[in-house]
């Protein structure tokens, strides 16, 4: 399946983007673009599938950015991922938000491992350690969180470049907690929809594709998504 045709898809963030991997070669649209990935996304799709001459049909599997990330952004592309695989009767391949930021950074800087943070808003973060394997993808050393940057966990060794917009909005506490780990930071990391394509690929091969019905976001922050229960 190194030929495999993915769409991907990834709104969890202020950033927007599209993709489409055919046989390992991608194309990608991309926009930071807060508030506008509904008007955005589905023609950046449609674009791409024109610009490359291929209907729906000749799709292998749709893979989405799954989170954790905006609640909104979230379902945008969980949601157009299952009506896309529904109808072209194909598979859905989630993947991590977290991943796809720390990808973007290997792929800026080279880095071979990488702790990924996002604005969790409410003075937290998403926070998730990754290592760049021998495929030049990374895999996750650990669990995904969301805690305070002050309570993330601390990694073994001192190699690690702090990547995404945590690393921004919460630089001083992070690097407080995490100096004698890092050796760098690109708070301008951003989850791409490219990356997201890279990283479906040998999930897809190893038979990590869902049906369609399973597209579903990870919030990590779910109690947050929960309505309130009434007082008795």
């Amino acid at each position: 399946m190194s030929a495999a045709c993915i769409l991907a898809l990834e709104t969890a963030t202020d950033a927007c983007s599209a993709a489409l991997s055919i046989g390992g070669e991608i194309r990608e649209r991309f926009e930071i673009a807060p508030r506008r990935h509904v008007a955005l996304v589905l023609p950046f799709v449609e674009s791409l599938l024109a610009e490359a001459g291929l209907g729906i049909a000749r799709l292998d599997a749709v893979a989405f950015g799954r989170g954790p990330g905006s609640f909104t952004g979230l379902r945008i592309a969980a949601s157009m991922a299952q009506g896309i695989a529904f109808g072209a009767d194909i598979p859905v391949v989630p993947v991590s938000t977290l991943a796809a930021v720390a990808q973007c950074c290997v792929r800026e800087c080279n880095a071979g491992a990488v702790l990924a943070a996002l604005d969790a808003r409410m003075q937290e973060v998403y926070f998730g350690a990754f290592r760049v394997a021998h495929n030049g993808l990374v895999t996750a050393t650990g669990e995904e969180v969301v805690c305070p940057p002050d309570s993330v966990p601390v990694p073994d060794g001192a190699d690690w470049y702090g990547a995404g917009d945590g690393w921004l909005s919460y630089a001083a506490l992070l690097q407080a907690r995490l100096s004698r780990a890092t050796v760098g930071t690109l708070a301008s990391a951003s989850p791409h929809a490219a990356d997201v394509a890279a990283l479906a690929l040998p999930l897809l091969q190893a038979g990590g594709g869902l049906p369609a019905e399973q597209a579903a976001p990870v919030y990590l922050r779910n109690k947050v998504a929960d309505k309130p229960r009434p007082r008795v």
